[in-house]
């Protein structure tokens, strides 16, 4: 019996913690150099071919979405036949697949958004049927406060329903929206003062964008990739596509680029996969906005089996508590209780998104520098999961 002046208090249930696990590791691997003195005839050419494979690409690409859903390997045969009297086999099949990776991004996109739309209606058309100012519960919101409110939610509800038969509409029939070289970049042509651009520095990143310079990987070629070769001391050379085969400066209708690279970050991995003809795919992007040239090495690791908890934590482990504005990081024991006091790193996440990563990205390093001096060979970390 509750006394006088007393305040009962709801009990609520705490959520269950799992169990913890062992993360595998990044099964791909992508490393970036910038090519450095390239000469006005290497950038002319660079231009040339990306352009010429770019428009390749945007015409594969809207005859791929024209076709719907009518999509079988006789199709994808056709097309790349008509690609490799345009350019080559090797740019024919890279370009092909490239399309349908974006096609297929594309269609995920489209049902993840769908059911978006699905949930926010859910949520509306509960809302709405709930009396005016009626008490919601734990994770369940309660009626609207007032007419006014409710009116501009059912309005909502309304444009939401209509989005989400025009999608549903879309996904029976398998079209897709894709805008090559980014719908932002497209909506900044309407609106270059606010985007501070000149016709011109849009006009240069939107061509850029929609260039083509990627190839895959090819196990047992020289040095990996046939398309586009990378020496293991970094000569750059390009198979150039039939119709610029005239610009060749090199046998085999190859163009040597003057530029060398060096991949700093996990060099000698490259360089074994490289000496071993093993497949890594390269893609060269043009910065508009800085004026340089990248190269792009990318390639996938072998499965590797992870280790138990017990055996992580008998290596040695660190224990990161992830705050507001810093990450908390304590050395645990075989036992997983911290031993001494936590070492921070500050991480500041105001301001633009660019700064943030950068913060994010020095705390990181900051912390894995940490880990390595003490010795350890894993951290650990709360997942929170709030998807």
């Amino acid at each position: 019996m509750k006394k006088a002046g007393e305040v009962s208090v709801r009990k609520r249930a705490l959520r269950p913690i799992g169990d913890p696990y062992v993360v595998q590791e990044a099964p791909g691997v992508t490393v970036r150099d910038r090519l450095k003195g390239l000469t006005h005839g290497d950038e002319a050419v660079l231009r040339l071919v990306g352009a010429h494979l770019g428009s390749l690409a945007a015409s594969n690409l809207a005859q791929y979405c024209r076709a719907g859903q009518e999509h079988t390997s006789r199709t994808w045969a056709l097309r790349k036949r008509e690609l490799t009297a345009r350019s080559s086999s090797r740019w024919a099949g890279a370009l092909t697949k490239s399309t349908h990776d974006q096609y297929a991004l594309a269609r995920r996109s489209q049902l993840a958004y769908r059911d978006t739309l699905t949930d926010g209606i859910r949520m509306l058309r509960r809302r709405l049927s709930l009396p005016l100012g009626a008490k919601g519960t734990r994770g369940n919101p309660g009626g609207y406060r007032s007419q006014a409110e409710w009116f501009h939610k059912s309005r909502r509800l309304h444009i939401l329903e209509a989005r989400l038969s025009a999608v549903e509409a879309d996904l029976a029939v398998g079209r897709v929206r894709v805008v090559r070289g980014g719908r932002k970049l497209a909506r900044n042509r309407h609106h270059l003062v606010a985007a501070g651009l000149t016709e011109a520095q849009w006009r240069e990143r939107w061509e850029s964008a929609r260039w083509f310079l990627r190839a895959d990987g090819e196990a047992g070629k020289k040095f990996g990739n046939d398309t586009i070769r990378v020496t293991p001391n970094g000569e750059v050379s390009i198979k150039l596509p039939t119709p610029l085969a005239r610009m060749a400066n090199a046998p085999r209708g190859r163009y040597l680029l003057s530029a060398q690279v060096a991949f700093r970050h996990r060099g000698q991995e490259w360089a074994d996969r490289v000496a071993l003809h093993q497949a890594v795919a390269y893609e060269i992007h043009f910065d508009a906005v800085r004026g340089r040239w990248y190269l792009t090495a990318s390639w996938k690791r072998p499965t590797v089996q992870v280790g138990s908890i017990a055996s992580v934590r008998a290596e040695g482990l660190i224990g990161v508590d992830t705050n507001a504005d810093h990450f908390a990081a304590y050395q645990l024991d075989v036992h997983g209780n911290p031993v001494g006091n936590p070492h921070r790193f500050p991480c500041d996440l105001t301001g633009p998104a660019s700064l943030r990563d950068a913060q994010l990205r020095h705390s990181l390093s900051q912390l894995l520098r940490r880990a390595s001096g003490l010795g350890v060979t894993a951290i650990a970390i709360e997942d929170l999961d709030f998807s």
